[in-house]
């Protein structure tokens, strides 16, 4: 079985589509937040991989072209931004200041808990990028000399229960504007968390799109300063 994913360039990602697939049709049936598409095809994958005792490796080969898609696919996400321009000019100092805040806490709360849980310093860099896209995320886990994979499933788990909880969270602590939402989400949970704000509506994905760009490029400054804190 093996050799049979590793050798073929289809069969990995016709087993990925498959299990998103599955988790849209469960999340369409039932309409529960716990079944995210997201997580309910890595759950997929992972049954799979164990019942035939296919090794990662060999997925992943098989897999990797999915991976091609994503930094196209992040950039679509301006789309929604272009139209909801004239709103971003109109509040664009607000903008600015909640994304700005929102990176600089998952900053402070990732310095924090490796403060409290002693850890390493290549551990803590791992955990630096937890909050903007996988496409960033990746390369600058690899300079600050982080473990890469790691990195990758701690910005999908971050992304997930951002967009899980997104609006449960919003509805706790009384947030009704549709821009602070979208920035509160974008700037928290990235690109999986944006799938969520564009359900919730228009204005709150346009914003939560913005937050992945501005987010990542702070991130990517912000990094620079924190990761020699420990």
């Amino acid at each position: 079985m093996n050799n049979l994913i590793s050798d073929s360039a289809v069969i990995g990602v016709i087993l990925s589509i498959m299990g998103y697939e599955l988790g849209l049709y469960l999340k369409k049936k039932f309409n529960y937040a716990i079944l995210n598409p997201l997580l309910i095809s890595i759950i997929f994958v992972m049954i799979f991989l164990v019942v035939f005792k296919v090794d990662y490796e060999s997925y992943n080969l098989s897999a990797k072209y999915l991976s091609y898609l994503l930094t196209p696919a992040t950039v679509c996400l301006a789309v929604p931004l272009y139209e909801q321009l004239q709103l971003l000019k109109e509040n664009f100092a607000a903008i600015m200041v909640g994304i700005f805040s929102g990176v600089l806490t998952s900053m402070v709360s990732v310095w924090g808990l490796a403060m409290v849980f002693n850890l390493s310093h290549e551990q803590y860099v791992t955990l630096l990028p937890k909050s903007i896209t996988t496409a960033i995320g990746i390369g600058l886990s690899e300079e600050l000399g982080g473990m890469v994979t790691i990195t990758v499933a701690v910005i999908i788990i971050t992304g997930i229960l951002g967009n899980i909880i997104a609006e449960f969270i919003c509805r706790i602590f009384k947030i009704r504007s549709s821009i602070a939402k979208g920035i509160a989400i974008g700037t928290s949970a990235h690109a999986i968390g944006t799938a969520r704000a564009m359900e919730m509506g228009e204005v709150e994905g346009a914003m939560s799109s913005l937050s992945i760009a501005v987010s990542g490029l702070c991130t990517t400054i912000a990094v620079s300063i924190f990761a020699n804190l420990i």
